[in-house]
């Protein structure tokens, strides 16, 4: 996404809006052992309401290899 700065002096400059990505390192209980992903916090949050990894990429309908 893509947008303005705009100052007091209302003199406009381009900005673009990132992602917040985290790398974060995740247990599986399913595989018995830890994940290394970069995921934006908005995942993390949604992750967290779902109950898990494995029960949000089952929702997204993608599998742990579509994301290691």
């Amino acid at each position: 996404m893509a947008g303005n700065n705009v100052p007091f002096s209302l003199k406009k400059t381009r900005r673009r809006f990132l992602p917040n990505i985290q790398s974060k390192r995740i247990f599986v209980p399913e595989l018995d052992r830890f994940v290394n992903l970069r995921l934006s916090t908005r995942a993390m949050r949604t992750m967290d309401k779902k109950g898990g990894l494995m029960n949000y990429l089952r929702d997204q309908g993608l599998q742990l290899k579509d994301v290691i």
